[in-house]
């Protein structure tokens, strides 16, 4: 036989509630169903004082919808018996003879009181608190995402943690707007309880007077016991549950459940409980109190305190209540390795421009470091550290640095209340408003820290004034692109290469053979990157890579076969309006460089004497500058095999010029010649 599913156990339950309003049942049956809901409510109950938190425990505002038609059903099932049968089994009985000693007057007071603790005191208040945690639950929610947002900004927490921070946040919102409404069911149930009995009362009384003709007091004992006890057995159940109800939304979340929670709390303060025997002891003495119930209360009260740990003699008395700080063990070795990792990427500032991060005073950082991420990601192709954000005693005032795997990577200003303004002249306006001088960090630009009072005067010098944090994360970004080989790990590999599994799994699944590792593809990966080729389209590498590396392993060789397959992508990041400007290498000129191409564990590099290379710089700035003339975004084209020790050359010039391979040009760039470096003469422009 096959078992019974949970997932099939509930829709079976909602039928088997239904037929139990419809069918008539046996008095036996009926009593195996009045246990089974008593059980299942103590059951309820008891769960509920163990949980740790209320989510823990969503599915009650269905679970409490199910049981109130679950003992509504058996309400109409025990009215149905009594009516007809005047029995309606032994739990009903006893209830209704045992509990309430026989009496109908004892046994419709006790219904009334257990009706008035549920409706007028659980239920109320449950209620109420329900209706305030929903509307608190939501009006935090924004306030939430945005404490989420800038613990993932910052590098307190990854994305993996701020999803499931999300989730909880959507996960209370839904119960505690389910709860607002569940608790309704418990005040409707209540209501209902009170008709039926009154139901069951008067048509009993009446069928037993007409139908079946009793005498009143026969009619009583029958009828009104049966349903006194057919009341109180249903309030049972239902007591418990709007007991777990007003239990489950008054659950603060904590690591303890309830039980731990009232021992730590109102038992954990030895103070506390000495002062409350005493006052237990004073009241058995006045006059008239009988003194060994409130002795024994008042003695067991001093054996509690007297149990828990006495302040030491050296520790002053108000330090008794203050919550036991706990001191992280030197010797621990988890805490020394923990405290040895060293962060991928950090932003550091000084104390007096934390106003940057703080959201409340306006602050906006975070947000733009977020938004970076996003941007290097679809520039670059790899997923940026998070950033952790934090301050910095040592740092002179005004200052932030950017740390990379602990060594410092850039550094700069972002004075308070102050914008940076570069100007178009010498900057003598500038000045004038209070100016202090400084270089941009990223292009090295003169600059100046004015007053941000004075944007609009600035401006209107032609002055282009730019906010302190613009300042600061354009230089965070440029700082990225260029150390983003370092930052680019091999785990980061690996899961590119997972990602490409989904699109194209049999060229994943070339990766770590013997023709091409895993590491082999890190490092070209690492290539290109430190050449600030975007690595996002990895599909053409790999493909690229895999193909040239069955003849060879060199690294610079796999990266100029990678170069080509994203050739496009290299130009078009450079072309304007779909053209570039090319200077070439007059032919005996090319042929020289590359006989002076010398290998340097395993870094190709130019070997060629200083007025050589003092001449290349000359013709080469020279060019750069016609191009830049012609309004021409330019490059050098040659070889493919001198393309990358060229590109270093004149990286080292300090010139900002790339070089490309003659096969990295689409054919659809419309290429525009500049000149011939080592030509006698220049070349007029013309179209290739």
């Amino acid at each position: 036989m096959r078992r019974l599913r949970p997932s099939n156990a509930v829709p079976l339950t909602l039928v088997a509630i239904v037929l139990l309003m419809i069918v008539p049942i046996s008095p036996r049956f009926l009593d195996l169903l009045l246990a089974a809901n008593i059980t299942l409510a103590i059951l309820i109950l008891v769960g509920t004082i163990f949980l740790r938190d209320s989510l823990d425990f969503a599915i009650f505002p269905s679970l409490l919808l199910i049981t109130t038609m679950a003992r509504l059903a058996l309400n109409v099932s025990s009215t149905r018996l009594i009516l007809l049968e005047g029995d309606a089994g032994k739990v009903i009985a006893t209830f209704g003879s045992y509990v309430v000693g026989g009496s109908v007057v004892v046994g419709l007071v006790v219904f009334l009181i257990l009706i008035v603790i549920q409706f007028v005191v659980i239920t109320n208040g449950s209620t109420r608190v329900a209706e305030v945690g929903a509307r608190f639950t939501l009006d935090a929610m924004p306030g939430k995402q945005m404490a989420i947002d800038a613990d993932l900004a910052s590098g307190l927490i990854d994305e993996a943690q701020a999803r499931e921070a999300r989730k909880r946040i959507a996960a209370e919102a839904d119960f505690y707007g389910a709860m607002d409404g569940a608790s309704k069911f418990v005040k409707g149930d209540a209501i209902a309880s009170v008709i039926i009995v009154a139901i069951n009362l008067i048509g009993g009384l009446a069928i037993g007077l007409s139908s079946r003709g009793m005498t009143f007091s026969e009619a009583v004992d029958t009828y009104v016991l049966l349903s006194v006890g057919d009341g109180l057995v249903s309030q049972l159940p239902a007591l418990l549950i709007s007991l777990s109800t007003g239990l489950l939304v008054t659950r603060v979340g904590t690591e303890n459940d309830m039980g731990e929670q009232i021992g730590l709390q109102l038992f954990g303060s030895r103070r506390a409980l000495v002062y409350a025997a005493a006052g237990v002891a004073g009241l058995g003495l006045l006059p008239g109190f009988p003194k060994i119930p409130f002795f024994a209360v008042a003695a067991a009260l001093y054996a509690v305190a007297s149990r828990l740990d006495r302040p030491s003699g050296g520790e002053a008395e108000a330090d008794d209540d203050e919550t036991p700080r706990l001191a992280v063990d030197p010797e621990d070795p988890e805490a020394i390795i923990g405290e040895m990792r060293v962060e991928p990427l950090e932003l550091r500032l000084s104390y007096d421009i934390l106003d940057l991060i703080d959201t409340a005073a306006g602050g906006d950082l975070l947000d733009r470091v977020r938004a970076l991420r996003h941007q290097i990601a679809l520039e670059l192709g790899i997923v940026m550290p998070l950033v952790r954000t934090r301050d910095d005693a040592t740092l002179p005032p005004a200052t932030y640095t950017i740390v990379l795997r602990g060594t410092e990577i850039g550094r700069g200003m972002a004075p308070r209340d102050q914008v940076l303004a570069l100007p178009i002249d010498d900057g003598a306006e500038l000045r004038g408003l209070g100016g202090i001088e400084t270089v941009e960090p990223v292009f090295g630009l003169p600059a100046f820290w004015i007053p941000e009072s004075a944007r609009a005067t600035a401006a209107a010098t032609g002055a282009t004034v730019v906010d302190r944090a613009s300042v600061l994360v354009t230089h965070l970004a440029e700082a990225v692109r260029t150390n983003a080989p370092a930052l680019l790990s091999r785990q980061d590999v690996q899961r590119l290469v997972e990602g490409l599994r989904y699109d194209e799994p049999v060229l994943a699944a070339e990766v770590g053979t013997e023709y091409l590792p895993l590491g082999l593809l890190h490092e070209v990966l690492r290539g290109l990157l430190r050449e600030r080729v975007s690595i996002r389209d990895l599909g053409p590498i790999v493909e690229a890579v895999a193909l040239k590396a069955r003849e060879t392993h060199d690294v610079e060789a796999l990266v100029a076969a990678a170069r080509v397959a994203v050739g496009r992508w290299i130009v078009t990041a450079i072309v304007e309006d779909g053209k570039l400007g090319v200077i070439t290498l007059e032919p005996a000129l090319e042929a020289g460089l590359h006989e002076a191409i010398r290998d340097a564990d395993g870094t190709k590099l130019l070997a060629i004497d200083a007025a050589r290379l003092a001449s290349l710089q000359q013709e080469v700035e020279r060019w750069a500058t016609e191009a830049a003339r012609r309004g021409l975004p330019a490059a050098i084209v040659c070889g493919s095999a001198l393309r990358a020790p060229l590109q270093r050359t004149v990286g080292s010039m300090g010139l900002d010029l790339p070089v490309l391979a003659y096969p990295e040009l689409p054919p659809d760039i419309e290429l525009v010649a500049i000149g011939v470096i080592g030509a006698t003469d220049a070349h007029e422009p013309s179209h290739v």
